[in-house]
């Protein structure tokens, strides 16, 4: 008898274990690892674009109108079980380059850049008439052979 209660300890404490395992935080970091001993290395004037391609990498997007402009974008987001992601941490290295290809600036952005969009709710205002559900469901009864939809009040001489 004491065996059976043992496996039935056993396997609550395992399904106790799976049931909560989904409800564990995931952490995840999208986007360029950023190193402060290389992000400080980049100095305006002494480095060119090989010499920030050789330290940095490969930028995660340049300018759309000035190839001139490279970003890495770094992000840090945890949710909790099925949650949406939240942004813990963000930051974006912005370097630009004069047009002789040498480092003329280096900007470093963080949480500020990050918008918070809140939609008006769950309908899109339009302009027009306003129905109601039951306008909708019952609204074209008795339409159907209304004046001008070839009914009897037609003045075509061929209709019986």
């Amino acid at each position: 008898m004491i065996v059976r209660g043992r496996k039935a300890g056993l396997l609550i404490a395992v399904a106790a274990g799976l049931a909560t395992g989904g409800c564990s935080k995931v952490k995840d970091i999208q986007g360029y690892l950023v190193d402060e001993t290389l992000v400080t290395a980049i100095q305006p004037g002494v480095d060119n674009k090989d010499s920030v391609m050789g330290t940095l990498g490969r930028p995660t997007f340049t300018g759309t109108f000035d190839q001139n402009d490279w970003y890495y974008v770094s992000r840090s987001t945890k949710n909790f079980a099925y949650a949406n992601p939240h942004v813990n941490a963000q930051t974006v290295l912005h370097v630009r380059f004069d047009p002789a290809g040498n480092v003329a600036t280096v900007e470093r952005k963080g949480m500020e850049q990050i918008v918070s969009i809140d939609p008006m709710g769950d309908k899109t205002p339009t302009l027009g008439r306003r129905r109601s559900i039951w306008d909708e469901l019952f609204g074209n009864i008795g339409a159907v052979g209304a004046g001008g939809m070839g009914g009897q009040g037609d003045s075509n001489p061929n209709t019986p």
